[in-house]
C-alpha cells in the first residue's frame, strides 16, 4: 500500500490518473494503489499467533491466554472507543468457555491476518470495484476474494457496528476449543471420557473431581481438538444476556486508563501543528522569529503540507504557532457551501444516476396517479469527539514506536513506515484507548506527523491537534440532497416511489485512504463520478412497495468525506421518513396507520412500531400534539422512535424520545441501552447541529460552541425497550442514530405545521 501525495491537478485529469481495481485483478488479489499483483500461490495457508505471553502464561490460540494462577486473558483486534467491545467479545469467549467473569482480562491485539475482519472486508469490497460493478460482491467467488484479500493485507478495520457480527463466532470457537482442550486434560487425569466433565465458573469437574483452568494448562495444550469444534447448545456458564462489570472500566474511574494523550516518555516534548485550507494546499512561508521569545520552545518543523512548533509544553507549541504566523498557498478547488450546493444540485438534476434498487416498473403509476415531490438536504457532519487527534511517537536506531488510538492499526503502520521510508516491520504499534471515535480514528493522518516529527527532532514527541484543527481537518459526514418523487392513488397509498440522492461517494473516497493507502485529496479525486451503493444505504425502503427505484448521484464538492456514526442511513433515513409523513398527512392518514398497511413481511421492524406505540403513549400524531414517529431497519437491527416537541421561544424542546429496538440477542444489555441511548442523543445532535458551512476552504465551526450540540439540561427523558429475540446479535453502536431527526421533524409538523426539509432542522429558518 502507498500513500500518494496530493497533486495538482484538475479534477479529471488527476482521476485519470489513479488505476481502479478490476474484476479480474480483485479477483485474483491485485492492489491497483501499488501496482502489485498478488501470487496467490506464495502466500501461506496458515497463520501462527504473535501474541506474547509471560513465563506463567500458555497461548491458547489467537484469542486467548491462560496463567497458571488461572488469569484468561483474551485478545481483542477491535478498537476500544467507548462503545463496550473490550467487554462484549471477551464475555462472548468467556461464556462458552465457561470462565469465572472474576478471572477475564483483556489486551488489544497485534497486527497479524489471523485477525482480519473479513464481514467488513466483504461490505467494502464493492467500494474498491470499478463504478457500476457493485452486483460482483453478492457472488460466491468475489465474497472469497474479499475475505482472502483482507486476510492478507491485514485488513483490521473497526468500523459500521462490525465488532459483534463479525467476531462472534470465532470467539464462540475460541473458548469452546480452550474449553475442549482443558476437558481432555482433566479427563486423562481422572480416567474418564473428556464428554463426562463439565466446565463452568472457571473450574472443570466431575462429581467430586474438580480442577482449575491454571492447573490444566500445560497438559491441555498436548491434546487434540476435534474437527469442527463442538459449540456448547445451551451454555452452562450463562454470562450472554447477563450485565457483566465491564473490563475497561475500573481504569477509567481510576484514571490509570491511558490515552495517547496521556503516555509520558522520557525526554518527550510535546508538538502542535498547523494545516492550511482543504484541498491542495503547500506551505508558503512563516516567521520563525516570531516565535523566539516563546519560553519553552525546543524546535520547528515544516512540512510542505503543514508546520509544527515543538516545546516543553503543548500550550508553549500552540503559541508559537500563532506567533510565526504560517501562510499556505491553495491551488484547485477551494470548498465553498454555495459551491457545494451548486455541485450537489447539478448532480442531482444534470448528472448521470446509478441505479442501486428497482422493484416493479415506476412509470406506470407516475402516468396514472398522482405525483407528489419533495427535496430534502442535509450539511455536512462533523465527529467532534472528546478527544483531538492525539498520538506519540520515538524513533531511535532505525525503530519507531507509536502509540496512537486508531480503527484501522495496519494502515496506520504502513503510513508511518512510509512517511519516514522504513519498512513497516520496524514499526511497532501500541493501540490506545480512544475517547469516542464515531469513525474519526479510520483518518491516520497523524500518523505520519508525528513520525516525521520525532525522526526530524530525534526524541520521543506528543501530537495534539487542536480543537479548531481537528474540526477544520475533519474527513467530514458527506452533504446531500434527495429528490423524492411518489404516486399515490385517491386513498392516498403510495403506488409508486423513486429516490435520488445527491452526494459524494464517500465510502469509495474512505476505502482509498484505508486499503489502498491514498492521501484524502488523491481518494477525493479518485471518487469523482463514482456511483457509490453505500451513499443511498438505508433509502432502499423497508416498506413493501410493488413500484420503487432508488439512485445514487455523484457529486464533487472538494473536501474529504468519510465514516459517521450510522454513515448514510444518517441523511437517508431522514429523507425517507420525513416523506412518508409528509405522504400521510397528504392523505389525511394518522401516521402509524399508514406506516403499518406497508410492513407486510416486515415483521420485526412492525413489532417495533406498535411496541413503541404503546410505551410512549401514541395519540396519532394529531395536529399540534408534538408527537412525530420514524422507523428504520439497518444491518438487521430494527428501530422505531417517537419523539414529543415542540418550538419553543429558545429553540427546539424535545420532551421525551422513546425507542423499541431489536438487535437479535443481546450479548450485554446495559452496553445495549447505553449504545442506543448514545446514538439516540447523537441523533438529537444531528437535527440540532453537528454541521458546518464553508467559506475558502475552511470550516466554519471550528470550536464545540459552534455547532448547536444540546446540553445536559436539554437532554429530554429517554425510554428504550428492546424485544427480547433469538436472532443472531447485530451491532448496537449505531442504530440509535438514523431513526431520531425525522421523529423530531415529524413531531415539530405536528407541533406548528411546519414541514421541515432541511438538518440542521432550523438552518431553512435562520
Amino acid at each position: 500500500m502507498a500513500t500518494e501525495p496530493a497533486t495538482d491537478l484538475e479534477p479529471e485529469e488527476s482521476k485519470k490518473s489513479t488505476r481502479l481495481l478490476t474484476r479480474r485483478n480483485f479477483l485474483i488479489g491485485g492492489s491497483a494503489a501499488t501496482g502489485l499483483v498478488v501470487a496467490w500461490a506464495l502466500w501461506p495457508r496458515a497463520y501462527e499467533p504473535n501474541i506474547s505471553a509471560a513465563e506463567n502464561e500458555e497461548i491458547f490460540g489467537a484469542y486467548l491466554k491462560i496463567s497458571k494462577e488461572g488469569q484468561v486473558t483474551v485478545v481483542v483486534p477491535q478498537s476500544e472507543m467507548g462503545q463496550g467491545v473490550y467487554t462484549v467479545l471477551p464475555q462472548i469467549l468467556a461464556d462458552e468457555l465457561g470462565a469465572d467473569w472474576r478471572t477475564i482480562a483483556v489486551e488489544p491485539a497485534p497486527i497479524n491476518p489471523l485477525y482480519a475482519n473479513n464481514l467488513l472486508a466483504q461490505q467494502w469490497a464493492e467500494t474498491l470495484l470499478p463504478s457500476g460493478a457493485e452486483k460482483l460482491t453478492d457472488e460466491e467467488a468475489a465474497n472469497w476474494a474479499a475475505k482472502n484479500i483482507a486476510t492478507r493485507n491485514d485488513f483490521i478495520v473497526t468500523a459500521d457496528s462490525s465488532s459483534v457480527p463479525s467476531y462472534s463466532h470465532s470467539f464462540r470457537e475460541a473458548g469452546a476449543a480452550a474449553r475442549i482442550l482443558l476437558s481432555k486434560a482433566a479427563a486423562a487425569k481422572w480416567g474418564i471420557e473428556w464428554e463426562a466433565c463439565t466446565v463452568a465458573n472457571g473450574l472443570v469437574s466431575n462429581g467430586d473431581n474438580e480442577a482449575r483452568f491454571g492447573e490444566l494448562i500445560a497438559e491441555a495444550l498436548k491434546q487434540d481438538l476435534p474437527d469442527p469444534v463442538p459449540l456448547r447448545s445451551s451454555p452452562e456458564n450463562n454470562l450472554v444476556g447477563k450485565d457483566v462489570a465491564r473490563l475497561d472500566m475500573p481504569s477509567k474511574l481510576d484514571g490509570s486508563a491511558n490515552f495517547a494523550g496521556d503516555i509520558r516518555l522520557p525526554d518527550m516534548v510535546y508538538a502542535s501543528i498547523r494545516q492550511g485550507p482543504i484541498g491542495a494546499t503547500r506551505l508558503k512561508s512563516f516567521n520563525r522569529e516570531g516565535a523566539s521569545k516563546i519560553i519553552g520552545l525546543v524546535d520547528v518543523v515544516d512540512h510542505d503540507r503543514w508546520i509544527a512548533a515543538v516545546a516543553t509544553n503543548w500550550w508553549a507549541a500552540n503559541d508559537a504557532l500563532d506567533k510565526m504566523s504560517p501562510m499556505f498557498e491553495t491551488t484547485g478547488l477551494l470548498p465553498n457551501s454555495e459551491k457545494i450546493d451548486a455541485a450537489l444540485e447539478k448532480a442531482l438534476e444534470e448528472g448521470p444516476g446509478t441505479r442501486f434498487a428497482s422493484r416493479g416498473d415506476t412509470q406506470p403509476a407516475f402516468d396514472e396517479h398522482k405525483n407528489v415531490r419533495a427535496r430534502y438536504q442535509v450539511e455536512a457532519a462533523l465527529h467532534a469527539p472528546m478527544e483531538t487527534r492525539t498520538a506519540a511517537a520515538d524513533y531511535k536506531n532505525g525503530r519507531l514506536e507509536l502509540w496512537l488510538a486508531t480503527q484501522s492499526p495496519a494502515a496506520a503502520v504502513q503510513a508511518a513506515a512510509k512517511a519516514i521510508g522504513i519498512s513497516t516491520d520496524r514499526v511497532t504499534l501500541y493501540p490506545m484507548l480512544a475517547g469516542g471515535s464515531f469513525g474519526r480514528n479510520l483518518d491516520n493522518k497523524i500518523a505520519t506527523q508525528v513520525a516525521i516529527i520525532t525522526e526530524k527532532i530525534g526524541r520521543p514527541v506528543q501530537l495534539m491537534w487542536s480543537r479548531a484543527e481537528e474540526m477544520m481537518h475533519d474527513h467530514y459526514r458527506a452533504p446531500a440532497i434527495a429528490r423524492m418523487d411518489a404516486a399515490t392513488d385517491k386513498a392516498g397509498r403510495i403506488k409508486a416511489l423513486q429516490i435520488k440522492v445527491a452526494a459524494p461517494a464517500s465510502a469509495r473516497e474512505q476505502s482509498k485512504r484505508v486499503v489502498l493507502g491514498m492521501d484524502e485529496i488523491a481518494a477525493m479525486r479518485a471518487s469523482i463520478d463514482e456511483a457509490d451503493a453505500k451513499a443511498v444505504e438505508g433509502a432502499d425502503v423497508h416498506y413493501n412497495l410493488a413500484n420503487f427505484s432508488l439512485d445514487h448521484h455523484p457529486a464533487y464538492v472538494g473536501m474529504p468525506t468519510g465514516n459517521w456514526r450510522s454513515n448514510g442511513h444518517s441523511y437517508n433515513a431522514f429523507f425517507v421518513e420525513s416523506f412518508i409523513d409528509e405522504l400521510a398527512a397528504r392523505a389525511k392518514i394518522e401516521p402509524l396507520t399508514y406506516r403499518m398497511q406497508m410492513m407486510s413481511g416486515r415483521p420485526r421492524l412492525a413489532r417495533c412500531i406498535t411496541g413503541v406505540a404503546a410505551m410512549a403513549g401514541w395519540d396519532g400524531g394529531l395536529d399540534g400534539s408534538g408527537q412525530g414517529l420514524a422507523c428504520h431497519s439497518m444491518r438487521g437491527g430494527h428501530i422505531a422512535v417517537i419523539a414529543s416537541a415542540n418550538r419553543g421561544n429558545s429553540g427546539l424542546n424535545v420532551r421525551r424520545i422513546s425507542a423499541t429496538v431489536d438487535v437479535g440477542r443481546i450479548i450485554h444489555p446495559d452496553i445495549a441501552r447505553q449504545q442506543v441511548e448514545g446514538g439516540l442523543i447523537y441523533g438529537l445532535a444531528m437535527a440540532l447541529g453537528s454541521s458546518t458551512r464553508f467559506n475558502g476552504g475552511i470550516a466554519n465551526a471550528r470550536r464545540l460552541r459552534d455547532l448547536a450540540l444540546p446540553r445536559l439540561a436539554e437532554i429530554p427523558v429517554i425510554q428504550i425497550e428492546f424485544i427480547r429475540s433469538e436472532e443472531e446479535p447485530v451491532g448496537v453502536e449505531e442504530i440509535g442514530v438514523p431513526a431520531v431527526a425525522p421523529a423530531v421533524a415529524n413531531a415539530l409538523f405536528s407541533a406548528t405545521g411546519i414541514r421541515f426539509r432541511q438538518l440542521p432542522l432550523f438552518a431553512e429558518a435562520s
